[in-house]
């Protein structure tokens, strides 16, 4: 009996042995593989960096569930990824580029044309690598991103061209992701809104009627309702014809503000910066106390619709000692002046005008001033990627025209508070500079990747409406 009791016991106990032990060997093996594994370079998962912000179809995209964590952490991972680098760029080819693009080969009358080049009747596009026609100064450059994109994809072909690929020229558009239109519609309006006699319609508003029967004849605008059509309007008068024809198209504009909600909104369009006129601030190290202006405007002081505020303004400030608030143009010397002014001044105002934006902000930014914004409505370039309250003051209309308000609140900011400001509007600028070449994340690259984060909802939105159309199940 006892001898059955020993037995019994032994037998039980052996349960929880061989328990324990198979348990600790589970425990132990993924620890040892992973040690293994963990000690060698994993070369195949590293994602390369000018692919981080890739939105394409069959791309990947790093996560961005980051809401709860701190924007100091935020930061330096933006910079990363946009900030300078010393490394030789790649060259360019469509198999490499963040952006497909198709081009239309509109006639030169849409585009270069305009510049006063007619290439002979050879040829559609101008030879760059040869010579490359120039864009008036003054006020145009203003709204001269068409000129500068246009220049881009031209030269993404090119086999000696090196520097950033963010959009490459496709020759099958049912290959591109977006299809561009190389209407130069800022420099149209600028030079030919106005009719001259003995023509009854102007060469602008033409222009736009040709171009409205061209794309909405052409396969790839059916194919997608023109939904991946990419129009350049960033004068706030341009295509103001076609606009309401071509609304479905991708715009890129400098703001809203003459839009009806339908035709343009920031869910499919583009804000794009104006380029500046005033000089670049290089090399600049002037500090806190280096710059005696606390507050700089100089520009048109009485303005329509929301640009009233301007003169409220100049009437609260015009006797503070330390603020430049005065009426300025671009004629005689305006822009060297306003360049000065600029590089000696703590703040800037950028204040609501005819429409809610100016170029006064982007003049604010390469003059390394910070922009104080008094502009309700106000869209600002890439903002999904880029945050301004880090370089930028936001004051509300109804807080600016409080007697006493605008004044305070400027001369409270420290000099730690102005001075990380003064910083960050130096490692951001170049996100704002429009040049031949390119150069990385300049205006054009930053401008091609914002529209590259539109295709998705291009996508869905084309892939939705053919829902019903395969079989014509539609009644």
């Amino acid at each position: 009996m006892a001898n059955r009791n020993i037995q019994q016991y032994g037998h039980v106990c052996r349960k929880p042995f061989f328990f324990s032990l198979s348990f600790a060997i589970i425990l132990v093996l993924p620890y040892l593989f992973f040690w293994d594994y963990a000690g060698k370079p994993v070369v195949n998962h590293v994602l390369p960096k000018e692919k981080i912000f890739s939105v394409i179809e069959n791309r990947g995209i790093p996560a961005r569930d980051h809401d709860a964590e701190p924007l100091s952490f935020r930061e330096p991972s933006f910079l990363d990824q946009f900030g300078a680098t010393d490394e030789e760029p790649e060259r360019c080819h469509p198999s490499k580029a963040l952006l497909k693009v198709f081009m239309y080969d509109l006639p030169p009358e849409f585009h270069f044309g305009l510049l006063g080049w007619d290439g002979d009747g050879k040829s559609v596009w101008p030879d760059i690598q040869t010579k490359i026609p120039k864009y008036p100064g003054g006020l145009n450059l203003q709204h001269s991103l068409e000129y500068w994109l246009t220049l881009d994809l031209l030269s993404s072909r090119f086999p000696n061209r090196s520097g950033p690929c963010s959009a490459a020229r496709v020759e099958d558009s049912r290959e591109a992701d977006v299809v561009f239109v190389p209407f130069f519609s800022s420099l149209s309006y600028n030079r030919h809104s106005k009719v001259k006699p003995p023509q009854t319609v102007s060469i602008n508003k033409l222009l736009q009627q040709k171009l409205v029967q061209f794309l909405t004849a052409q396969q790839e605008w059916k194919r997608s309702g023109g939904r991946d059509h990419i129009i350049m309007a960033h004068h706030p008068n341009s295509m103001l014809d076609a606009r309401s024809k071509l609304w479905p198209g991708m715009f890129v504009l400098a703001d809203f503000g003459r839009y009806a909600p339908h035709v343009a909104n920031v869910e499919k369009d583009v804000i794009a910066p104006y380029r500046h006129l005033i000089k670049t601030f290089v090399n600049d190290s002037s500090g806190f106390d280096e710059r005696p202006t606390l507050l700089y405007f100089q520009g048109a002081i009485y303005r329509k619709d929301g640009g009233s505020i301007r003169q409220e303004l100049f009437y609260l400030l015009r006797d503070e000692k330390d603020v430049h608030f005065s009426f300025g143009s671009v004629v005689a010397n305006g822009i060297n002046e306003a360049s000065r002014g600029m590089h000696s001044a703590k703040f800037c105002l950028n204040i609501a005008g005819d429409t809610p934006s100016s170029n006064r902000l982007f003049d604010a930014i390469a003059s390394h001033c910070v922009p104080v914004i008094i502009s309700d409505d106000i869209e600002l370039p890439y903002e999904d990627v880029l945050d301004y309250s880090k370089f930028c003051i936001f004051v509300r209309t109804s807080d600016a025209i409080r007697e006493g308000f605008l004044i305070k609140l400027i001369r409270g900011v420290s000099r730690e508070d102005w001075t990380r400001m003064w910083q960050r509007l130096k490692e951001v600028e170049g996100f704002f500079e429009f040049q031949y070449p390119s150069k990385k994340n300049d205006a054009i690259q930053m401008i091609w990747q914002a529209v590259a984060r539109k295709v998705p909802a291009i996508r869905l939105k084309v892939h939705r409406s053919r829902r019903f159309s395969q079989f014509n199940t539609q009644r």
